[in-house]
């Protein structure tokens, strides 16, 4: 069994690392492959603080230089910053991920596999998010399944932030969730699951749970296929 999870860059560095939290989620992790020899896991780590410091920086001396973003750059910037988190990610797994970070979800696999028993990946290229590939992932090596893990517990019908009448969606069909979020993607989007993964996500029959990344006894639920807090997105 394969388990995709889209592991947010906010929840490993919001502004930094969060090293309590990674010590956690990597025991987590190596529990369930302790428990079963056959079970295997694929992380997509986003890009988090560096990301959004880094990209707001090109923004804003371009802005002084009296320059036009350039919204290429700014996308390539956020994907250095999920790469730079996932190779964190990955040496913490150890012997466990013998494979590079994956920059690249179309490549070939041979038979299909990865080495090792957890593979990391990061940003591919501009236009696509890490939740994307993600899915991407999720469709090469099998899986029905995105667990996506953020700083929010559920997918609201609107943002809770700027809307009081906001609520908590338990599930939810592609069609509906895409009216929440739209359907295009930009660089540092604040949205639950990308629209363009989400496409892809439908298209391939894929499953998305949105639940919160800092609660991990959740997650653990998730993983066992018991009763769980999170936002159910399918067909």
């Amino acid at each position: 069994m394969t388990s995709v999870i889209s592991l947010g860059g906010s929840i490993v560095a919001p502004d930094k690392v969060d090293e309590h939290y990674l010590e956690k989620f990597v025991k987590l992790i190596k529990e369930f492959l302790l428990e079963d020899a056959e079970r295997r896991f694929i992380i997509v780590v986003g890009g988090g603080g560096p990301a959004r410091a880094w990209q707001a920086a090109y923004r804003n001396v371009s802005a002084a230089l009296g320059d036009t973003v350039n919204y290429e750059y700014e996308d390539l910037i956020g994907i250095m910053a999920t790469r730079l988190n996932a190779q964190l990610v990955k040496a913490l797994f150890g012997a466990y991920c013998k494979d590079d970070v994956v920059s690249d979800p179309s490549a070939d696999y041979a038979g299909g596999l990865f080495n090792g028993r957890v593979l990391l990946a990061a940003g591919w290229k501009p236009g696509f998010s890490s939740d994307n590939d993600a899915v991407l992932l999720a469709i090469r090596f099998g899986a029905k399944t995105v667990i996506n893990l953020s700083n929010i517990e559920k997918v609201y019908t609107a943002d809770p932030r700027i809307d009081p009448l906001a609520k908590p969606i338990d599930s939810i069909s592609w069609k509906d969730f895409r009216v929440i979020t739209g359907s295009e993607w930009t660089p540092g989007k604040n949205v639950p699951f990308d629209p363009v993964a989400s496409r892809g996500a439908e298209d391939a029959g894929i499953e998305v749970i949105c639940a919160a990344g800092h609660k991990l006894e959740n997650l653990r639920q998730i993983l066992r296929g018991a009763p769980y807090t999170g936002t159910h997105i399918h067909a």
